[in-house]
Order: structure tokens, then sequence, then C-alpha cells
């Protein structure tokens, strides 16, 4: 995840939430550098990511759509969101059909993002977040196919990074790159308390991302205190190992 230079980035998140606790920092630290980072939420994760506020007397589906919104925008404004995008695909369960598919492959080639965030390829606990990820993947795919809409320039192959999910070991997932988020840690507190629907994950989130930061002190020499953890995709093309 380069940050020697600007450019855009695109984060896909299954629901209005998961670009806070999992790639917030990322965020804040790219947009702090000039980035223009892309965030679209898929849903508004109203049915299965809301429970506190569907145990509200009288709530309703439209009305926990609204708070949801309003709570990402308000921390997508903490984080130096670039753009944010909800898409209200719904959730439990998500449904990505085609139109979606190419709506989301053009926005690849309109944005030609450097690098892409997005969720792990597997989550027992969530079949919304490896879907999300599969659609992710497959526009991708589709942006770099010259057959699709020919006449509009195809995309390279920008990097794809999965973010860390609740429970990593049950996902499946390893980090293979820590981001040292200590510069804007917070930042992406202030967007972590503006999801007041979830207000159970505000500690749990501050406990990953210490963890995250003591791996990447160890790792190496750098004085870290909070860190969030990335898997690779594709391979790394470097032109020096050093």
């Amino acid at each position: 995840m380069t940050t020697a230079s600007t450019g855009t980035a695109l984060v896909v998140s299954a629901h209005s939430a998961d670009f806070v606790w999992r790639a917030g920092g990322a965020i804040a630290l790219h947009a702090e550098r000039g980035w223009q980072v892309t965030v679209i939420c898929l849903s508004f994760g109203e049915r299965g990511e809301s429970a506190k506020l569907w145990r509200q007397p009288g709530m309703t589906l439209e009305r926990v759509k609204s708070e949801r919104q309003g709570e990402a925008e308000r921390a997508a404004t903490a984080l130096g969101v670039h753009d944010l995008q909800f898409w209200d695909l719904g959730d439990y369960p998500l449904t990505l059909g085609q139109e979606s598919l190419f709506r989301l492959a053009a926005v690849y080639r309109a944005l030609r993002p450097r690098f892409v965030l997005t969720h792990s390829k597997e989550d027992p606990y969530n079949h919304d977040h490896p879907a999300t990820t599969d659609f992710a993947q497959h526009a991708r795919i589709i942006a770099q196919a010259h057959g699709h809409e020919p006449g509009v320039p195809v995309v390279g192959a920008p990097p794809v990074y999965l973010f860390e999910p609740h429970q990593p070991e049950q996902c499946r997932w390893a980090p293979d790159m820590l981001l040292d988020i200590t510069p804007v840690w917070e930042r992406k507190l202030a967007a972590i308390r503006c999801m007041a629907g979830q207000e159970h994950l505000w500690e749990y989130y501050t406990r990953v991302a210490l963890q995250r930061g003591a791996q990447a002190a160890r790792n190496s020499e750098r004085a870290v205190t909070y860190g969030e953890g990335y898997q690779s995709v594709f391979p790394h093309v470097v032109e020096s190992l050093a």
C-alpha cells in the first residue's frame, strides 16, 4: 500500500460501518497525504448490523437506514473520505446482480484506483462480507476486459488488500502487511465514535488496533502504537527488496 505519491483509492464495504472499523486508519492516512479515497457502502447494514436501533420502540426500516447513513457520513468526514456512496442493496442478504456488477466496473474505470480495500475471502459469521469481496474482484476483472464496453479505457492491475474480519482465525485471514496508523489514530477513533448503532464495537476495535500496532513494532524498527492488518490478494511487484 504505497504512500510515496498521491492518487486514488477504492474501498468496497459491505455495510455502512465496515470501512470505519477495518480500514479507517488507511483511509485517514492516505487522505492526509492528498489521496482521493472513494468508499462504496453496498448496504446500510439495516437488518443484521443495527440491533441497537431495532430495540427502540416504533423503529422502522427507513429510519434505521437514515440513522446508519448519518453515522457513516459523519465518520467519513472525520476520516477525510473524498467520495462516499450508498448503493442500498440490502443486507442479510446482500443482493448483488449484474446491473450492480457493471456499475462497480464503471467505477473502477472512472476512478482508476491505485489500490482497493475490501473484505476477507471467507467469513462464516457474515455471508455479506465474502460476497462483497467476490463482487469487488469480479468487477475488477470486468473492468480489465477489452470486450466490455469497447472504447472505454480498461484499468490496469490495482493491488487488492483484504482488511481484517471480526474473527480472523475463523475466516482463515492472516495479515501480510501491517500499516502504522498511529499518526491518524485520533481521526479513526473519532470515526469509530460516530457509529452509535454499534457502540459495543468501539472498545473491541481499539484493542485490535493496539494489537496490530504491537505486532508492527515487533516486526520493524518503528515505534508503532496503533496499526491495521491487511492481506494481499496478488503478488507485490517491486524494483527492490530493500
